[in-house]
Parts: structure tokens; sequence; C-alpha cells
């Protein structure tokens, strides 16, 4: 299934460690109100049960407000909801066992770091590719940083879109302009914002014009 790059524009991956004042469903639906163009749920920890639980309400969200939903890593979450779509990295399943299991009409997504890697994920069948970290990040704190440049060069080696991930947020995603990436995708410059959705709406303009640039 072929990604629209214009779902990539704002990627918001979901992070419970901020939720309290809300909870996470209620920050998704604020991510949302805000303009997000595409939400990951991801959860480290839950037991499947409840990962699915959640999901299914999550994804009834992302329906009603027009946006695809990815589940992190766990395929058969993803197959039970029936996402829209499920983003692996490069030590989870392969691409082609990971199509095989969801089918066709699932959108994969591929992390990738190296343009090795990312010609690689596109020849398997990845749909779209996630690049990072670009900048440090609390939220993988094992993640090596990449350079603007090897950015550039994995935009310029592939066809599919590609997203921006690791450290960014409103000060810095205007220093990927002229990458030709496609969006970022975001986790704590979201859902550790006090206002969410005024947040996201400023963050899709900077989005939006880093893009264009």
């Amino acid at each position: 299934m072929k990604c629209d790059k214009k779902t990539m524009l704002l990627y918001a991956v979901t992070d419970r460690m901020w939720t309290g004042r809300q909870s996470l469903y209620e920050q998704v639906e604020d991510a949302l109100r805000g303009g997000v163009t595409c939400i990951q749920l991801r959860e480290k920890k839950l037991a499947d049960k409840d990962f699915l639980e959640e999901a299914v309400q999550i994804k009834k969200l992302c329906k009603f407000y027009g946006v695809p939903f990815f589940i992190n890593d766990n395929v058969g979450v993803a197959i039970q909801c029936i996402a829209d779509g499920i983003h692996i990295g490069q030590e989870d399943m392969t691409v082609q066992k990971v199509r095989s299991l969801v089918g066709e009409n699932m959108i994969i997504g591929v992390s990738v770091h190296t343009v090795a890697e990312a010609l690689e994920a596109q020849k398997n069948g990845a749909d779209y590719l996630g690049v990072g970290a670009m900048f440090a990040t609390s939220t993988k704190q094992d993640a090596n940083v990449l350079s603007k440049q090897m950015l550039s060069d994995i935009c310029s080696a592939v066809d599919i879109p590609v997203v921006a991930i690791g450290g960014l947020n409103k000060e810095n995603i205007a220093e990927l302009a002229g990458s030709g990436v496609d969006g970022v995708a975001l986790v704590s410059a979201i859902f550790a914002a006090e206002r969410i959705e005024e947040t996201c709406r400023e963050l899709y303009q900077i989005s939006k014009m880093m893009v264009q640039a």
C-alpha cells in the first residue's frame, strides 16, 4: 500500500510518560485537534490485552479525525485492531515477514539510519521510512545522532516518503529545511507540552514551512 506524503508532515508518536493530568486518549485527541497528520501508538510495557484495548479506542478517535493510525512494533495488536499501519525497527521482524502477516493493505514503516538500510527497506516493500535520531533525544538514549547530510542522502536515494525523528521540537525543525524530508515525527515536543492542541497548531505551521523551503 502506498503512503501519502501528506500524512507524514506532523507525525505524533505517543509516550505515556507525560500522562497524569490527562489520559493518553485525551492527549491524543488534543494532538488531533491541533492538526497532527498521523498517530503512532507506542507501548513498550503494556500487556497485549491492554495494548489492544487502548489501540481499539484510539483507532476510533483517529478515524473520526480522518488521520492514519499506526502501531509501533506489535504486529499482533496491529492486525487485531485493523490499524492503518505498523512501524518496525531494524531489530524487529523483517519487512517481508510483516507483509506476509498483515497483507497488502496495511502501511509498513521502517526505521533506518543509512542509505543502505533505506534502499533495503524500500526494496523489501516498506511504504515509508523513519530516519533518525536527528538530534539527541531522551526518548531513546542509545540512539546515534545522524547528520543532515545523511538525511538528505536517504531522501535522495528512495522514492517512498521519509519522516525525520529524534529530538525534534519547534526550535530545531527548521534546520531540516532543504533535506527533502516529508515531515517530522515528534514525541515529547507534543506529549510533554502544557497545551498540546496549541503546540500542535504551531508545530504544524513550522513543519509545513520546513518541508516547503
